[in-house]
């Protein structure tokens, strides 16, 4: 039996997403869901927004819910020709930098929507970004967007089968991100109180060797945490992350990286943190949003 840390008598979810940017649930049906889920801690680490951030405030409020909520966000960045997402936790949402910082980003994915929707024109699919926007209610439109209206309309039958035909690397209605660096990143989070956490670091189809680089550039850039725990891994991809944690003097952290009903992936499902590495939330206090305590 792999031994977890003694800090995890509290259930942290530090990874999920309302529709805000391209989750299925409202702030308020995320938090009660978390609740249900036996989550004690959760962060909502929207796409390059805060927006969600104070619904689900007023909802734990309004509702005396026994859940605390770490305000939290998702920054996409560029890294060597990969999009390498970048979370920040315990931000203060209405930072000055951090707004001005985020309105950059969200004018970003604005351009590459409009960009999607000109592409699979070219392919005889006509008006998605509008399709897409009944998708996105509010929120900035993404590529999971796009795919859910494409599977709506017959194109597809599931999301899978949308991103590998039009929407992935190389295909026809795919159009390189132009984010910010890592650097950049981690500078706005910090300047926001928060801390900067580098996102399913699994999932990047690097080699070992790539991946080691990525931790190392974002080590020395000031970055203070990794993800080590998702709710899908390979067996000993766990361990292999807690190691790289270790060697390059990072934090741990964990995350369901929630973003809507379904039956692998659910809000605190097998989330703990292997022994040997020192939690992200060594230091917080179990009351109050990190970044208030910080702040003083």
């Amino acid at each position: 039996m792999i031994e977890q840390t003694a800090t995890n008598f509290l259930l942290y979810d530090l990874h999920s997403h309302t529709r805000a940017s391209d989750g299925d649930l409202t702030p308020s049906q995320l938090v009660q869901r978390a609740v249900e889920k036996r989550v004690n801690v959760l962060a909502i680490t929207d796409h390059d927004t805060i927006d969600g951030l104070a619904e689900a405030t007023a909802t734990i409020a309004e509702q005396q819910l026994a859940l605390q909520l770490v305000h939290g966000v998702e920054i996409s960045t560029e890294w060597e020709n990969h999009e390498i997402h970048i979370v920040g936790l315990g931000i203060a949402p209405y930072h000055p930098a951090l707004t001005a910082f985020l309105a950059q980003q969200v004018e970003r994915r604005q351009q590459r929507a409009e960009e999607i929707d000109r592409r699979l024109a070219k392919a005889r699919i006509a008006n998605s970004y509008q399709g897409a926007k009944q998708f996105a209610t509010s929120a900035v439109v993404t590529r999971s967007h796009f795919a859910r209206y494409l599977v709506q309309i017959g194109i597809a039958d599931n999301l899978t089968q949308v991103f590998a035909k039009y929407l992935a690397k190389g295909k026809i209605g795919y159009v390189p991100p132009q984010w910010c660096t890592i650097a950049e990143a981690i500078a706005v989070i910090h300047q926001a109180g928060g801390r900067a956490v580098i996102a399913h670091p699994g999932r990047y189809d690097l080699s070992a060797k790539w991946l080691k680089r990525l931790l190392a550039d974002f080590a020395e850039q000031g970055g203070d945490a990794m993800e080590i725990a998702q709710c899908q891994q390979a067996p000993a991809e766990r361990q292999l992350l807690a190691s790289y944690a270790r060697e390059y003097q990072l934090l741990a952290s964990q995350g369901s990286d929630f973003h809507g009903v379904c039956p692998w992936i659910e809000l605190g499902r097998k989330l703990w943190l292997p022994s040997g590495v020192e939690p992200v939330w060594h230091d917080w206090p179990h009351t109050r949003n990190p970044a208030e305590q910080r702040s003083g």
